[in-house]
């Protein structure tokens, strides 16, 4: 992800998440620590026929990462373009030589912990009223050694 990708981002994440759409501050934020040798995070996006499509981010500190979003345009979901967001952030993970990774999942997104599951990722808690406004609880996973998640994997496109 770039700067210049931020605008079309901004538009899928308010059409995705309403009620707690990321600011534009928020990714600027994230994206200053993207970049040079000291980057602690990694951003993509997907594209397909010039559109931004999903988009990714994680961030890491120590052995331990953190996916902080993963989102997919409503007419590419279910196309698998999830499964390799996500592959692309836990093989950022393992380039950032991180054991673990955690993310928090909102607890009526049953399509989302599906997919977290299949690449082993397991709960181990929840937050309470985690998602504001709506006051949604989060459920917690986690997974260990998330090279072994993305062994045998490929992206394409």
């Amino acid at each position: 992800m770039r700067w210049w990708d931020i605008d079309p981002v901004l538009e899928l994440e308010k059409d995705l998440f309403p009620e707690d759409a990321w600011s534009r501050g928020m990714f600027w934020s994230e994206l200053a620590h993207s970049r040079g040798p000291a980057a602690t995070r990694r951003y993509v996006v997907a594209e397909s026929d010039g559109r931004i499509v999903g988009y990714a981010g994680l961030a890491a500190s120590g052995e331990l990462a953190d996916v902080q979003t993963i989102a997919v345009a409503r007419d590419q979901q279910g196309s698998g373009l999830g499964g390799r967001l996500l592959t692309d952030l836990l093989r950022a993970a393992t380039a950032f030589e991180c054991r673990e990774v955690m993310l928090e999942c909102r607890v009526d997104n049953v399509r989302a912990q599906k997919l977290y599951e299949r690449f082993g990722f397991a709960p181990i808690g929840f937050r309470r009223g985690y998602y504001q406004p709506g006051n949604v609880d989060a459920l917690v996973m986690r997974l260990t050694d998330p090279s072994a998640s993305v062994q045998g994997t490929e992206i394409n496109g």
